[in-house]
């Protein structure tokens, strides 16, 4: 693979509130690091019910927002520590499934979606089930789904 598109690709992770998230950063900070390219956060808020007032709905999105932001910042010194390079810092508001398909279809610096399954028994979790059925056909990357079990040890030798 030549250099510049070995430099050129981008990881996508949805940071999430999930545990698995950690192992899906993990995974693509170091497949970035190994094999070249950057990391990208994308962190979706999600739209505030119904509020009586326009001024409170706005403060808790606000708020919400701040968190998001000081989220990414950790994340982000992260990301560097492992990678040596500055990710991509994405936030965006609604509905998580449908920002993250808008966000592929929009962004060409996206390369590879990297998410991690969930260890509970209950399935891979909902937004790989949605992204490896009804909404399959709208990925315009490959999907990297990474066992969300995976030790450390596990993950440098797959990466």
């Amino acid at each position: 693979m030549p250099e510049a598109a070995r430099r050129d690709r981008v990881f996508l992770v949805v940071v999430d509130d999930s545990p698995e998230r950690q192992i899906a950063l993990r995974y693509a900070c170091l497949r970035a690091r190994n094999g070249g390219g950057r990391v990208a956060l994308l962190r979706v808020i999600e739209e505030e019910g119904t509020v009586e007032w326009a001024g409170v709905g706005a403060m808790l999105q606000e708020e919400r927002r701040d968190e998001a932001e000081k989220l990414l910042s950790a994340l982000a010194a992260e990301v560097q520590e492992i990678t040596g390079g500055l990710p991509i810092l994405l936030i965006r508001e609604g509905d998580p499934r449908d920002e993250l398909l808008a966000l592929l279809e929009e962004d060409p610096r996206i390369s590879i979606l990297v998410l991690a399954s969930a260890t509970s028994g209950g399935g891979p979790g909902p937004l790989i089930s949605a992204l490896i059925g009804r909404y399959a056909p709208r990925l315009r990357v490959p999907l990297t789904i990474v066992p969300g079990n995976l030790d450390e040890a596990e993950l440098s030798r797959v990466t």
